[in-house]
């Protein structure tokens, strides 16, 4: 195989499964949580490990910020032999029930972002994999996490988010925004649409588990924000889905 033009994979690992973070940083981190982690490549925002679990190879690869990152992780790992994904990933908490420590299982996103618009038309749902969503929500209820399973927003801008009134379509962000917690939209982040759309188109399964590092609409409503910055809930529900899903596949 000749070495994939961004993440940089030259040799074909054999691995059908792969955890995704954002942050390279967390990449080896999540690979302690695998048997025989090896560092396979860092090119830009793409760092590599490569592991088992229950004897299977599984990757672990990092996708940057943002949809169009994320999309050329997952196509170029698909070429590798990737078949199942799973994001593990940060949001921040909308409904109010959502607090700071939480974990938010993705079930579907709003495509407020634009990479999933250059793959399907807009009517077409970002939606994960039924079973990968089982083998998540299975894992989380099992170890007893605080967890919710429904519906997120993916964005393109971090700040439009948080500072919408200084940007000159504030007006627009601010009314998507309310309506779509008035929609039940759990948390908002960066990924999901992206990444449940390309596996769509290439026929791949996948998932995500968000961990709930802060609410600004517990601060809007005067309550107590808690803000949590540790991911390793997050990690080990990935990790242990994928377990789950080696075995359903065998």
């Amino acid at each position: 195989m000749d070495a994939l033009y961004h993440i940089g994979i030259k040799n074909a690992p054999h691995a059908k499964y792969a955890i995704l973070p954002g942050d390279p940083g967390r990449v080896e981190v999540i690979a302690t949580y695998l048997d025989n982690p090896t560092f396979i490549n860092s090119n830009r925002e793409f760092t590599t490990y490569l592991g088992t679990l229950n004897g299977v190879n599984v990757l672990v690869t990092s996708t940057g910020i943002g949809g169009p990152s994320t999309a050329i992780a997952v196509e170029e790992l698909y070429k590798a032999g990737v078949r199942t994904f799973i994001r593990v990933g940060t949001c921040g908490g909308m409904q109010t029930e959502v607090v700071g420590g939480d974990l938010v299982i993705a079930t579907a996103a709003a495509r407020a972002e634009g990479t999933s618009k250059e793959y399907m038309p807009i009517e077409y749902p970002a939606v994960a994999s039924y079973d990968v969503v089982s083998a998540l929500v299975k894992t989380a209820r099992e170890t007893g996490r605080t967890h919710h399973i429904g519906v997120i927003q993916s964005k393109d801008s971090f700040y439009g988010q948080h500072s919408p009134e200084r940007m000159p379509v504030g007006y627009d962000l601010k009314n998507k925004w309310s309506a779509y917690l008035k929609a039940g939209c759990l948390a908002s982040e960066m990924e999901c649409a992206a990444l449940f759309t390309v596996s769509s188109v290439l026929g791949a399964r996948s998932g995500a588990v968000l961990s709930v590092f802060w609410n600004q609409e517990r601060v809007k409503s005067g309550m107590t924000n808690p803000e949590i910055f540790d991911s390793t809930d997050a990690i080990l529900t990935a990790v242990n889905a994928i377990k789950i899903l080696i075995e359903n596949d065998k």
